[in-house]
C-alpha cells in the first residue's frame, strides 16, 4: 500500500512539474524517475484518474466492501487534484509514457477534458466511466435524500445542515440539490461523505458508473 502511494505522489510530482524527460534532472525529472522505477518493481497494471479526493474515497470503500484490495492487484486510484489536469497524467501514464492502462471517473462537465486527455495520450477511447452531474450527486440519489440526513446525523453535522439550510440561497433549490451543496461547503466534508455514502449503500443501490468501474478493474 505504501509503495503504491509513493508511486502515485511520484506521478503527481511529476504532473506539477510537467517535465521528466530523460535529460531532466531538476525535481520533476527526478519525480518521474522515481515513479517509472516503481512502476517496474511493484508492478503497477493499471491507473484510475479521478477528479479530487472525494472520488478516491468513494473507490476505496466499495472495494473494500467487495473484498479488495486494489493497490496489490497492482491498480493505483490516483486523485488529480481536478479534471484539467488529465490531460499530463494520461500522458505520462499511458501508451505513450509508461505503457499502463488507463481508466477512470469524471463528472459529465468535465467529459471534454477526459476525451481529449485519452485521444491525446493514444489511450483506448472511452476507457472511462461518465457520472451524470457528479459522483456526489450519484450516490445521494442512490441513497435517497432521507437516508442521507440520517448519515449527516449519525457523523454529526445535522446542526450544520439545518443551518444551511436556513440560508436563503438555498430556497430555490430541490432538496436533492441542496444536500450536494452542502457536502461541499467544509473543507474535506465532501472527502469524508465519499467513503460514508458508498458504506451506507446496499448492494444492488451502487450507481453505475462506480459500479461500472470497478467491475472493469
Amino acid at each position: 500500500m505504501a509503495d503504491m502511494e509513493a508511486f502515485g505522489d511520484a506521478v503527481t510530482a511529476w504532473a506539477a512539474g510537467d517535465a521528466g524527460g530523460p535529460g531532466d534532472v531538476g525535481d520533476a525529472g527526478q519525480a518521474a524517475g522515481a515513479a517509472r522505477e516503481l512502476a517496474a518493481r511493484l508492478p503497477v497494471r493499471t491507473v484510475v484518474l479521478l477528479e479530487g479526493a472525494s472520488d478516491a474515497e468513494a473507490v476505496g470503500a466499495l472495494a473494500a466492501k467487495r473484498g479488495r484490495n486494489l493497490a496489490a492487484e497492482g491498480i493505483c486510484v490516483l486523485p488529480m487534484g481536478g479534471a484539467m489536469s488529465v490531460g499530463r497524467f494520461a500522458r505520462f501514464l499511458g501508451p505513450q509514457g509508461l505503457g499502463l492502462r488507463l481508466t477512470g471517473l469524471c463528472d459529465e462537465a468535465e467529459l471534454g477534458y477526459y476525451a481529449r486527455g485519452w485521444e491525446g495520450a493514444g489511450a483506448q477511447p472511452q476507457g472511462f466511466f461518465v457520472c451524470a452531474a457528479d459522483l456526489e450527486d450519484e450516490l445521494i440519489r442512490a441513497l435517497g435524500v432521507p437516508r442521507v440526513e440520517e448519515l449527516v446525523r449519525v457523523e454529526g453535522d445535522f446542526r450544520a445542515l439545518g443551518t444551511f439550510l436556513r440560508q436563503p440561497a438555498q430556497r430555490e433549490r430541490t432538496a436533492q440539490q441542496q444536500m450536494r451543496r452542502f457536502l461541499g461547503t467544509k473543507k474535506g466534508r465532501k472527502i469524508r461523505y465519499g467513503r460514508v455514502l458508498v458504506e451506507a449503500l446496499d448492494p444492488d443501490r451502487v450507481p453505475a458508473p462506480l459500479d461500472d468501474l470497478l467491475a472493469s478493474l
